[in-house]
């Protein structure tokens, strides 16, 4: 076993999609590096200057982090984007995307081929896990699997998983239901949040999406 799949095993230990999960844990690692060890990096600073600043999400993420860690504070972000306004009063323009959408979206592919290439060492544990693969995740490893019997199995283990998750989520429902006299338990609290981020995954991964709209998805599992 490897460090790759010994990552990818204990992100199954969680509610959740797995590959979001260490994608967010990529970014949070990589703003907290860009803001306490490469201010003044030039290659930093060029690369925020060509896609001027961070995109909406990533750019607030950021602040919201350094403004949340004492060992972190504004002073970092405050030199990079002084950096990048300057550059627009100059008459800069944005030419690349997003920097960090950019790190997101490299970790993001390493990840899906990790998983898909130790599938046939993973899927047992994936499958004890209460982990859920999101739906996009899913649909992208399973784009990538050529084993026929891997892949209707990986697909008869994502279903099952959902069934349970929908039965966790219809006794949920019910609860309020003045007949009903019970709480809820946390299990039943968490799946409606389990079932949002199966649809739309957590918010990680790169902004622009155009390259995924292109491709054709399986609408629905085999």
């Amino acid at each position: 076993m490897d460090i790759i799949e010994i990552e990818l095993k204990k992100s199954m230990e969680e509610e959740g999609c797995p590959i979001c999960r260490l994608v967010e844990k990529f970014e949070k690692e990589e703003i907290e590096t860009i803001l306490y060890e490469h201010p003044n990096d030039p290659e930093v600073r060029k690369a925020f200057q060509k896609s001027l600043g961070l995109c909406p999400r990533h750019a607030w993420k950021t602040l919201k982090l350094a403004l949340s860690n004492p060992l972190l504070g504004p002073h970092g972000i405050s030199v990079i984007y002084e950096d990048v306004l300057k550059w627009y009063l100059k008459g800069g323009q944005s030419t690349e995307e997003c920097f960090l959408c950019k790190l997101s979206s490299e970790k993001e592919e390493t990840l899906l081929e990790s998983f898909s290439e130790r599938l046939p060492s993973l899927i047992e544990s994936y499958e004890k896990s209460p982990s859920i693969l999101c739906r996009r995740h899913y649909e992208e490893i399973l784009n990538r699997i050529s084993d026929e019997k891997l892949k209707e199995k990986l697909s008869q283990i994502q279903r099952r998983k959902l069934e349970r998750l929908l039965k966790r989520l219809e006794s949920f429902v019910d609860t309020f239901d003045y007949r009903v006299e019970r709480r809820p338990s946390e299990k039943e609290r968490r799946a409606l949040a389990e079932t949002i981020e199966f649809f739309s995954g957590r918010e990680v991964g790169p902004e622009c999406r155009e390259r995924r709209r292109e491709k054709k998805w399986p609408l629905k599992l085999r």
